[in-house]
């Protein structure tokens, strides 16, 4: 892990609204060496930020969050084994001060929806311009949002819809059968679905059984299919 710093005044109107010599504290994180390097460069050459310290790896950038407490941290949602969403958990978990923007290739809408869920106050696409960072930076900094508005909305719709049809089993499925198709479907071998409820394996059969015919589907697999078209999935 390494660190760089400069200091100077904020821009424009935010600087007034905030304080003129108040400087945006940085941490940044990203497992691209050049996409790392590039994104010191940028912020050093932005007035009005400082950059305490540039991160290769999830376990770093939380290590510096928790050492330097900086402003807004910059987050690869890349890292590999889901690293930013620990990151992010984790700074909700022990309330570290941080806004997070996450920088990604592309999203999907479970990233999206988990994003928003887990606090983060910005996503910037990597086909955007460093401008484009630079002002969701700043723009999270003054206690505002920067969201991708079509993959926002898409996710939005697409929770809408997920709540809407677990609403709709759940008038038809006692609620301990609504209980294991949201296990089932996530692929929770029945064994492991009697260990977590506590009952017998036996008995999750009989529930399973019971949803396949309540559901019109054609056992595991159908159910499946079955969560993957009505968007549970």
């Amino acid at each position: 892990m390494s660190a760089s710093s400069l200091s100077g005044p904020q821009d424009g109107a935010l600087a007034s609204a905030r304080g003129s010599n108040e400087v945006i504290t940085l941490v940044l994180a990203d497992h691209y060496p050049l996409t790392l390097s590039g994104l010191c460069q940028l912020f050093k050459q932005e007035e009005g930020f400082e950059v305490l310290a540039a991160c290769a790896d999830a376990d770093a950038a939380l290590d510096a969050v928790r050492k330097h407490s900086p402003a807004v941290l910059v987050l690869d949602i890349e890292f590999p084994a889901n690293g930013a969403f620990v990151v992010l958990r984790e700074i909700r978990r022990e309330k570290l001060p941080p806004h997070v923007v996450l920088l990604a290739s592309t999203l999907d809408d479970h990233q999206v929806l988990d994003a928003m869920r887990l606090g983060a106050s910005g996503v910037v696409l990597r086909e955007m311009s460093p401008e484009s960072l630079v002002r969701c930076v700043r723009k999270v900094h003054a206690g505002e949002q920067w969201l991708e508005k079509q993959a926002v909305e898409r996710a939005l719709g697409r929770l809408v819809k997920h709540e809407t049809t677990i609403r709709q089993l759940a008038r038809g499925l006692t609620p301990r059968e609504t209980e294991i198709v949201r296990l089932a479907i996530k692929g929770v071998p029945t064994k492991e679905i009697a260990v977590r409820l506590a009952v017998r394996q036996g008995t999750v059969k009989v529930h399973l059984h019971n949803i396949y015919e309540k559901l019109q589907v054609d056992g595991r697999l159908g159910l499946i299919l079955f969560a993957r078209r009505h968007g549970l999935m």
